[in-house]
């Protein structure tokens, strides 16, 4: 009897103790993931500036406080000089999960910390470089390009229409022959006049190549820069002048319009996926105008009805399935890119586009 005693109340503590142990272990697997998710943000600028770092960060605080991620910001980290590596490492050792890398350069800068650290999730802009765990995501802004092309080949009295461009990547390429085909779409006499800064966010190079094309003959303005000094350039001269990023403010009814971001979708849909266990899980995220992660800014009055159906004509077809890239497409050199019937894949917009549509004119 006194051993079958013994044996109860060793059996009794053991389970006692075997409850204790699993209700510790929920106790700390529950307080682990009651932790707010860490989230890396790299950028080029500060979250207070104007245009592209300034709206890119807004889109990405909006959504991470709605859905209670923490962000850590890592700002003024300047493409081609190493900070990048620096800037992951330390976003790393704080406890990021998810890194983002928010301009086009970073991915190739950090391939090797990207496969150092396989348990956290990247997300480059329009990377050319892809991992299991890393991601790229964009919009298709080429859609918004082709549409403020109607508007620059309707406009134009010279029929030269000139674009200060960043650098020759696949990004802005794209940009640039979506234009050059919205404008040739209603003007075919029109050439579009391309010249680089070799550089996102050069004030004194983007204005001085933007009045070195007026000066040329050019009387409408675009650009594909981070900020609107293109568009102060031209309203200094009395030109055109279209947007990029956001709708710029203060400005003559000569800016015509922009094409501009919604940055919280795009966030929305990859944290999303990162807190659903599901990072990585596609190679692209590429929203379309249909997703209203892209848009045009509100026209001057100088856009007129005219022009405004030529442009909703435009974009109902894009809607209703019809590519910007798509149909008989023929390059500077009278090489047919593209056949009647045919459409140029996503693939090759986004990784092989070193060419230039029919009108396009480079300017070294």
């Amino acid at each position: 009897m006194k051993n079958k005693t013994k044996l109860t109340i060793l059996i009794i503590s053991v389970v006692v103790l075997l409850t204790a142990i699993a209700l510790l272990v929920l106790y700390f697997n529950n307080s682990k993931d009651d932790e707010a998710k860490k989230i890396g943000y790299i950028m080029t600028g500060t979250i207070d500036e104007h245009g592209w770092n300034g709206m890119n960060y807004k889109g990405i605080e909006a959504v991470c406080s709605s859905l209670g991620v923490e962000l850590m910001v890592k700002e003024n980290v300047l493409e081609g000089t190493g900070m990048c590596i620096k800037a992951v490492s330390e976003l790393a050792e704080a406890g990021a999960e998810m890194i983002i890398l928010s301009s086009f350069g970073y991915p190739g800068e950090v391939t090797e910390l990207i496969d150092k650290y396989p348990k956290i999730s990247f997300y480059g802009i329009s990377s050319q470089y892809y991992a299991d765990n890393m991601s790229s995501y964009f919009g298709r802004m080429y859609q918004m390009r082709y549409l403020t092309g109607i508007i620059a080949g309707m406009i134009t009295e010279s029929n030269n229409i000139g674009y200060v461009a960043a650098m020759a990547n696949d990004e802005v390429n794209r940009g640039i022959n979506a234009f050059t085909m919205g404008v040739k779409r209603v003007n075919p006499d029109a050439v579009v006049n391309v010249m680089w800064t070799d550089s996102w966010d050069d004030e004194a190079k983007a204005k001085s190549v933007a009045k070195t094309l007026i000066s040329d003959g050019a009387d409408v303005l675009a650009y594909h820069q981070n900020q609107p000094y293109v568009v102060a350039a031209a309203d200094e001269e009395g030109v055109y002048s279209i947007g990029y990023n956001e709708a710029a403010e203060g400005y003559s009814d000569k800016y015509l319009t922009a094409a501009v971001w919604d940055w919280e979708y795009l966030y929305f849909d990859i944290i999303k996926e990162f807190l659903q266990g599901r990072a990585n899980s596609r190679q692209h995220h590429w929203c379309g105008m249909e997703t209203g992660a892209i848009g045009l800014s509100e026209f001057s009055p100088l856009v007129t009805d005219e022009i405004r159906a030529e442009v909703e004509k435009a974009k109902a077809e894009i809607l209703s399935g019809k590519d910007v890239f798509s149909g008989e497409i023929y390059d500077i050199n009278g090489v047919k890119r593209c056949d009647e019937d045919e459409f140029i894949s996503d693939a090759a917009l986004m990784d092989d586009f070193d060419w230039y549509v029919d009108g396009v004119v480079i300017n070294e």
